[in-house]
């Protein structure tokens, strides 16, 4: 019988992505490991394997279509002595899928949605009462994603009416709800209104500005920093580092590099000798390199660091570089250079994005001489490397010249107390000053 080919989950949190290419087109044949298609999520661009063998029988999903649902039928597939007219069973499969699966996806855009069948036409009108919860109040059906919508706006999913199948609310009843649905923050997010997207817009006279809708990568963005800000109690240390013996040993190191085509194969950046030297920092303190759990600490045996990356067109990621404390400063060298450079071009991996048990932001080639970082759980650090520049410093009651760099720790402090993260700062201040430990 005809097999359906699913929109996949490429991470835990998807919930739906853009089906960019076919690779494969009707009447082809597939062998399990084939590449069939290309999918982009908020985070990258992923090619997407048959499991099954046969023939692509019909394409039920075009490529370029946006804001596919995770587990929506994209394609049919073919057994053996199947004709292609077999491929027209699956039309039925959403409303099957809309009952099944509706606690995991929910379809977009309504242009997109397949044709329910004629008896779910009624299903709203027929739709029971909302069961009561144990306290008396009455269970809110949504899908998924209009809760993370509703709130993000703030917007109360029990004053709107859901006109999905059973009376489900679903996107566009949370986007079409009218200011009187929002209510007030919760206390966490300190007592404060969210404010309508109508009530903005009335302040600021129509065609004064442009409309750019957000994209999921900033969307995803957005409801972290705000939740980190909001749940994670933050403080900062900064520190001054002088430079200079870090700068002159990058220099050393690089003249000995092997070239190719008169190209030097890798090349050590000051990101990766802070790389390095915050690895060995937090092996020397496990209490820096731990994750907060209502139940218990983490503290983990691997530095895994995520170094933020800016991607071209607004957003950023932080691909991983993974036990940095054991690798060497070529090895870090090569491995960031590509883990940056498929970042920008989105063909990251999940593995290669999630997780970490920290991170380094540095925006030091912007000539930003101080900046603090936002920790992104379930880290408990962050550190911000900001440029490095002439400065005078008094050294032995002598005002000289040296290069400084000032690098601010941010810290989750359920997790680290002001003592240990001025330690933390002390004892990377040292390495960079006196770099040769780096390499011993």
């Amino acid at each position: 019988m005809p097999i359906n080919i699913l929109m996949p989950a490429l991470s835990p949190t998807m919930e739906q992505g853009n089906l960019v290419k076919w690779l494969k087109k009707e009447g082809d044949k597939v062998k399990s490991g084939d590449v069939i298609a290309e999918i982009e999520t908020d985070k990258a661009t992923m090619e997407v394997e048959a499991v099954d063998e046969g023939t692509l029988g019909k394409i039920l999903v075009p490529e370029g279509t946006n804001d596919v649902a995770v587990n929506r039928p994209i394609a049919v597939l073919l057994e053996e002595g199947e004709d292609a007219s077999a491929a027209s069973a699956p039309a039925a499969a959403p409303k099957t899928e809309a009952k099944a699966e509706a606690p995991k996806a929910e379809v977009l855009k309504a242009a997109e949605a397949p044709k329910p069948a004629p008896a779910a036409a009624t299903a709203p009108a027929a739709a029971p009462a909302p069961a009561p919860k144990a306290n008396g109040a009455a269970r809110v059906f949504a899908s998924p994603l209009a809760r993370r919508i509703a709130k993000d706006r703030g917007v109360d999913l029990g004053a709107i009416s859901g006109s999905g199948p059973h009376g489900r609310i679903v996107k566009k009843d949370v986007e079409t709800a009218q200011p009187g649905a929002a209510r007030q923050a919760p206390a966490g997010a300190g007592g404060l209104p969210l404010m309508p997207d109508d009530q903005i817009r009335a302040l600021f006279e129509p065609g004064s500005y442009d409309v750019v809708p957000h994209d999921g990568m900033r969307r995803v963005i957005a409801t972290r920093m705000q939740q980190s800000m909001i749940v994670v109690p933050h403080f900062f240390l900064a520190v001054d580092m002088d430079v200079g013996p870090l700068l002159r040993m990058r220099e050393e190191m690089n003249s000995f590099a092997p070239k190719e085509d008169g190209k030097p194969v890798w090349r050590v950046s000051v990101n990766d000798l802070v790389v390095k030297a915050f690895a060995l920092t937090l092996k020397k303190h496990p209490q820096g390199n731990a994750s907060w759990t209502e139940t218990g600490m983490l503290r983990h045996h691997n530095v895994d660091i995520g170094i933020a990356v800016a991607i071209p067109g607004g957003g950023l990621i932080t691909p991983i570089l993974r036990n940095a404390q054991d690798k060497s400063l070529q090895e870090l060298s090569k491995e960031s250079s590509s883990l940056a450079k498929r970042a920008r071009e989105k063909k990251l991996k999940p593995h290669e994005y999630q997780g970490g048990t920290t991170a380094i932001s540095n925006l030091g080639m912007y000539g930003v001489t101080n900046f603090t970082a936002i920790v992104n759980p379930p880290h408990s650090t962050i550190l911000a490397v900001a440029a490095s520049e002439k400065r005078a410093v008094v050294i032995d009651d002598k005002i000289e010249i040296r290069t400084i760099m000032t690098a601010t720790l941010s810290c989750d402090h359920r997790v680290l107390d002001g003592a240990d993260a001025a330690e933390i700062m002390q004892t990377l201040k040292g390495y960079i000053e006196k770099p040769v430990g780096l390499v011993i």
